[in-house]
């Protein structure tokens, strides 16, 4: 899915559980945000494949635990641009089913990461008969995540390209404006950086007067010359 950069956030209670699970976690991050920006297009999908078997795996680990079903939903709905589409169309809706079933057990998971990324999915994918999108829905997840974090990167830059996707380019210039100049993280300075580029891109461009449209990974998968 389209610059998906997401905050690894732990909230656990038992240290020993924190400590393994969150190194995981830390673990498949790295891997995945390497993969999408570093690695050419055409050789992304095994990597995607192994990091998915990892995560899919530390969910059969850690049963009640929101952070590896965020990061399986992650890397399905990544992985959904390098598929047909009728395995994409599948891959969506199970990216969606887990990100709903990860906010159930922490509402806060990855600090509002899981409700951008659910937002991102609803404004990026077709609407009814073909999939789920929906903009009213989109709004009220990415409201939502700026709620638990008003100053995250990731929340503020969706937000900020779901208004731009609404003709709100002043508006859309403030969000984007908080996510180009949030500081990055410590813990993911690589990911950060590269998602505060794409924001001061963005702003240029809305600057600028112009508007890149923004759907092209999701709508790509079921309208390939909409990618190119």
């Amino acid at each position: 899915m389209k610059k998906l950069i997401f905050v690894v956030l732990l909230l656990l209670s038992n240290p020993c559980f924190s400590e393994s699970l969150e190194d995981a976690i830390k673990n498949i991050e790295a891997e995945w945000a390497s993969t999408y920006y570093s690695t050419p297009k055409n050789k992304q999908g095994p990597a995607y494949a192994q990091l998915l078997t990892k995560t899919t795996s530390l969910v059969r680990q850690y049963p009640n635990a929101a952070e590896p079903l965020f990061w399986q939903a992650v890397l399905k709905a990544t992985y959904a641009d390098l598929q047909d589409p009728f395995s994409a169309l599948g891959a969506i809706h199970e990216a969606r089913d887990l990100l709903i079933k990860a906010i159930k057990i922490n509402p806060q998971t990855m600090a509002g990461s899981a409700y951008v990324t659910l937002g991102t999915l609803y404004y990026m994918v077709p609407k009814w008969p073909v999939s789920f999108g929906d903009d009213d829905t989109a709004k009220q997840m990415l409201e939502a995540a700026l709620k638990i974090n008003p100053d995250g990167i990731d929340a503020n830059y969706f937000y900020g390209e779901f208004l731009l996707l609404h003709n709100k380019p002043n508006d859309a210039a403030i969000y984007l404006e908080r996510a180009s100049s949030a500081p990055a993280r410590a813990e993911q300075l690589y990911a950060d950086n590269q998602l505060k580029a794409e924001a001061k891109r963005a702003l240029q461009n809305t600057q600028k007067g112009k508007i890149d449209d923004g759907k092209g990974m999701l709508l790509s998968v079921f309208n390939p010359a909409s990618a190119k």
